[in-house]
């Protein structure tokens, strides 16, 4: 018989010295069969359950070009894919926890960043759908494979602050756009024209410049 494989997550945090910012989600796994569990081979599916939390006046008018005016919400506030993983859990008897490294992006291209950095604080239900491989040994020790059942899921509130410390973590005082290379070869002769001496400036210069009229 395939053992049946239970999830919980314990909590989550920021892992430092990775390539990409990373949180460590801090996932327990739990086996009610007698017989010991060789390795699994997991995947697993992050969702934002976008519809199951509350928002404040700022965050709405920071996530109007995600969901439109909050009248709309009803129906386009939904849940949203954060993205996939996949991990190597090691061989345990009962249960083992383990570190599920889920690396997270600041490219406002990107819909999960851009919901995360709206929000100014609480917590964001997420859903982890899992599937995968288990490796096993049968009644005469032989390896046996069977696959981890398409229901098991678990839920987690990750505090918003977990998210704003990674990035900070990763990049303190800074935010990333990823531009057009037309439009980023008009900045940098902006820039330079201009004799401005960092990017920051060039855009503060532009934005001086547009809101300008409107004060007059």
């Amino acid at each position: 018989m395939i053992p049946d494989l239970d999830f919980t997550v314990l909590g989550a945090e920021p892992l430092p010295f990775c390539v990409v910012p990373t949180l460590a989600v801090k996932l327990r796994v739990t086996s009610a069969a007698d017989t010991p569990i060789q390795a699994v081979a997991l995947d697993c599916q992050v969702r934002i359950e976008a519809q199951k939390r509350r928002y404040e006046p700022g965050e709405k008018d920071a996530l109007f070009d995600l969901f439109g005016p909050p009248g709309d919400w009803s129906r386009t506030l939904r849940s949203l894919l954060w993205t996939h993983v996949n991990a190597s859990v090691p061989g345990f008897a009962g249960s083992v926890d383990f570190d599920l490294r889920v690396p997270c992006t600041y490219d406002f291209n990107v819909i999960a960043a851009r919901y995360f950095h709206a929000l100014e604080g609480g917590e964001v239900p997420l859903l982890l759908l899992f599937s995968g491989s288990v490796f096993f040994a049968g009644d005469s020790g032989e390896l046996q494979i069977g696959r981890i059942s398409w229901n098991k899921e678990a839920s987690y509130r990750l505090p918003v602050q977990t998210w704003k410390d990674l990035m900070e973590v990763y990049y303190p005082n800074t935010a990333w756009l990823c531009l057009e290379r037309d439009l980023f070869n008009r900045l940098a002769a902006f820039k330079s024209e201009r004799g401005l001496p960092t990017w920051e400036r060039a855009l503060e210069a532009l934005l001086a410049d547009a809101e300008e009229p409107a004060a007059r």
